[in-house]
């Protein structure tokens, strides 16, 4: 079978487009007419995510694609232990054939029982491996099949044909869909965005209005010097679930954590909209954050577990919104007076007796009702600053 014209078109697909799904199907449907017997086909591979360890890609004939992740956990790596790729790789092999129909010591994984259960024949798999240095060691592809004498040697050399163009295909778009979602992870979705669109110059960036959302956790660094220190971690990942996910809910973004607190912005694309939409969208973002943060103290006071009180200030003003750092050690965040203003009002909750509180700047553009707190001064600022809050209840 001459593959020639399948692979000439993964190559230009995978180089034009992030379009994996297309892609595998338009391979088995080929590969198919082609005459190579074909029912399943999966791609396999690593991923570097906090929520799954891989993912998979499957064909199945008449059927379409699925995409499964495989999440972290304990049960998850009991399984891939037993799995055929495990043992494959445990003996540094690249390509494995299994007759299911013939069942004995050799086809005794769950996948192939399950496989033979649905009228699975044959199973092969080729492991191909990617250049060292990250989590993306490679790309498992296997290929079952339902007819009755398996696959001939006709049907493995087709499939052969395209491996190589096609695991480097599978390695182009994996690359390139980690670097995205590795990026959003530690700097956050729109600000990956900005990086991988080439601003990565130091001392560039834009002047932009924004709602800043900063909180901090009241009493961390003196629990920290009694408690395990892993104890800690465990306790400081679980107020940031109950604080940071309202701010991706109500479309703010978090800029950086600043150890047992975070920096997050709302941009405002319209400053002249008022009441604002967005400033609303951050109130909410903080008033639902800090009720997690007190149910979630509310269960740890249940289970005699140490509870932190959350401080947060919504604020409004214009930033810098670009990098900043070293030639080669920047940071992409805000900088600018607002952000500094909002540093000082947060750093008086506990002397104001509230867990909220709302800049002046911020409560004009608001239309929530709001109770006056009173006026503070802040060190460096020339003016005392009013502030706000949320009505008790």
């Amino acid at each position: 079978m001459d593959m020639t014209d399948l692979t000439r078109w993964i190559a230009e697909h995978a180089t034009a487009t992030d379009d994996h799904d297309t892609m595998l199907a338009r391979v088995c449907e080929a590969l198919c007419d082609a005459g190579v017997p074909l029912w399943r086909v999966s791609v396999m591979t690593p991923a570097i995510d906090p929520l799954v360890r891989g993912v998979s890609l499957n064909w199945h004939l008449g059927q379409g694609l699925s995409f499964v992740p495989n999440p972290h956990g304990a049960e998850q790596e009991a399984d891939w232990l037993r799995s055929p790729i495990f043992a494959m790789l445990e003996r540094e092999e690249v390509f494995g054939r299994w007759r299911l129909d013939r069942p004995g010591p050799e086809t005794d994984y769950p996948v192939l029982h399950d496989l033979r259960a649905e009228g699975g024949t044959e199973y092969a798999v080729h492991i191909v491996g990617f250049a060292p240095g990250t989590a993306l060691r490679g790309v498992a592809i296997s290929f079952c099949t339902r007819a009755r004498s398996g696959f001939s040697r006709t049907d493995l050399a087709a499939v052969a044909a395209v491996l190589p163009v096609l695991a480097l295909a599978v390695a182009k778009l994996g690359l390139g869909h980690t670097l995205r979602e590795v990026s959003a992870t530690y700097l956050g979705r729109s600000t990956a965005e900005r990086i991988l669109d080439g601003q990565i110059r130091r001392g560039q960036g834009r002047a932009i209005p924004a709602a800043i959302l900063l909180t901090d956790l009241r009493g961390f660094t003196a629990l920290s010097d009694r408690a395990d220190p892993y104890d800690m971690v465990t306790w400081l990942n679980e107020h940031f679930d109950a604080l940071g996910d309202p701010v991706a809910r109500h479309g703010g973004e978090i800029l950086k954590f600043l150890g047992d607190g975070f920096l997050a912005i709302f941009p405002v694309a319209d400053a002249g909209t008022l009441p604002c939409p967005v400033c609303s969208s951050a109130l909410e973002a903080a008033a639902d954050g800090l009720a997690a943060n007190t149910a979630l103290n509310r269960r740890r006071r249940e289970a005699g577990l140490p509870e932190l009180t959350a401080d947060c200030v919504v604020h409004f003003g214009t930033v810098v919104y670009g990098n900043v750092g070293t030639e080669r050690r920047l940071d992409f965040t805000v900088i600018g007076r607002a952000v500094n203003e909002a540093s000082r009002i947060e750093s008086q909750c506990e002397a104001l007796g509230h867990t909220l509180l709302v800049s002046d700047s911020f409560a004009q553009r608001c239309s929530r009702t709001l109770d006056p707190v009173g006026v503070i001064e802040l060190r460096g600022l020339a003016r005392p600053q009013k502030v706000w809050t949320l009505p008790a209840g």
